[in-house]
């Protein structure tokens, strides 16, 4: 079974991930459309990031 440390560590790689992919892709000049679809995603993870955080957090604290 994979600890809930585990699982908020890659919930916020991912985040990571997708933010540094988004803005090598802005900084080459890259597809407008690409980033966009990037960032969208960024926010996407990062609310799901902040949705284990908080379960794990509440988790602990039952």
């Amino acid at each position: 079974m994979i600890s809930s440390n585990t699982l908020v560590l890659l919930a916020c790689l991912a985040v990571a991930v997708v933010l540094l992919l988004g803005l090598a892709n802005m900084m080459r000049g890259g597809s407008a459309n690409l980033s966009q679809k990037l960032m969208r995603l960024r926010v996407l993870l990062q609310f799901l990031a902040i949705v284990l955080i908080m379960g794990v957090v509440w988790w602990r604290s039952a």
